[in-house]
């Protein structure tokens, strides 16, 4: 396997970049059915890539045994018609038996998720992610943010490291984007995939399109696909009415809901799934629950949205 076509599917934008949540039954343990029937109808629903365990998907929560059976299941139940990309973190050791386990389950890419608690110097990340792309014939996308930041230097290195093939942003420093994108592009040669993969990235998206970066991360489509693949739709055929009709109707109040819990990028997500229908159980430790008057209020919103959807195609 290349990399050349995982980064060329990526690049055309037939639609949002699906992150599932993982499914639990209600004794905590893996409920694989309700995670295989989540990543069917995102795949069936229009989603261009299935990121599975990465961070909607609680990698961190996961054991080795239960992240080699979802990304199996993801690959099976996405039969090829978009990729699948794994996270991959910890330490340099442990990602690199995560990203062979993916390469072992079928996965077409590999998201290199921040490593663990370490705040590392520029020399030790670039050592770090060059290891995980080495370890795999599997392409590799390198996520900045928390702990692992880089300066424009360092990812000029990365993008002449065999693998890898982008960096997905969840930082969300413009200057400093803009400045890696400048020199990536000075340096070398060939194309290099940037992603928006801040929460609800939607939210600022707008703001990342004017530097080039086209692909993000989508959350909201993981309970709301037909809102967020309105967006994605009116984004790429510059719809600007519905594009800010969605941001202050629904992106905005959503974001703002988010924000008043620590963990409700994650937790609210799997909420929002549950009510759509599918019961995805709760998010596991050291993560919580919703209050039971946040998640009413995102039903609000939910129907919001919908609401909106209907009054741009009456």
């Amino acid at each position: 396997m290349t990399s050349a076509p995982l980064a060329d599917r990526l690049s055309i934008p037939s639609g949002p970049l699906f992150f599932p949540v993982t499914a639990y039954g209600p004794d905590g343990a893996l409920d694989l059915g309700a995670f295989r029937a989540h990543v069917r109808q995102g795949v069936e629903a229009g989603a261009a890539a299935v990121f599975a365990c990465c961070g909607t998907g609680e990698f961190h929560a996961l054991t080795p045994e239960e992240f080699a059976v979802c990304v199996r299941a993801a690959v099976e139940e996405s039969a090829g018609r978009v990729p699948v990309v794994a996270g991959a973190g910890y330490g340099t050791a442990l990602a690199v038996r995560y990203a062979r386990v993916a390469e072992e389950a079928g996965a077409d890419g590999l998201l290199a998720l921040p490593p663990y608690l370490v705040l590392a110097g520029q020399q030790g990340l670039l050592r770090h992610y060059r290891e995980v792309a080495a370890a795999t014939a599997l392409p590799v996308i390198v996520y900045q943010r928390d702990n692992a930041v880089f300066t424009p230097e360092t990812v000029v290195e990365l993008a002449r490291t065999d693998g890898v093939i982008g960096l997905k942003d969840g930082l969300g420093v413009l200057d400093l984007m803009q400045r890696i994108i400048s020199a990536v592009r000075s340096e070398v040669p060939g194309d290099f995939l940037y992603f928006n993969g801040l929460p609800t990235a939607e939210q600022t998206q707008l703001a990342y399109r004017a530097l080039g970066v086209t692909l993000y991360s989508s959350a909201v489509f993981c309970f709301a696909p037909e809102i967020a693949l309105a967006f994605h739709r009116a984004l790429h055929t510059g719809d600007e009415a519905t594009v800010r009709r969605l941001l202050d109707g629904f992106y905005r109040p959503f974001v703002e809901l988010r924000a008043q819990g620590r963990g409700y990028a994650v937790a609210l997500v799997k909420a929002g799934v549950r009510l759509r229908g599918l019961d995805a159980g709760e998010v596991r430790p050291p993560l919580h629950e919703p209050a039971e008057d946040h998640v009413k209020q995102l039903a609000q919103i939910i129907d919001r949205g919908h609401a909106l959807l209907w009054e741009v195609t009456k």
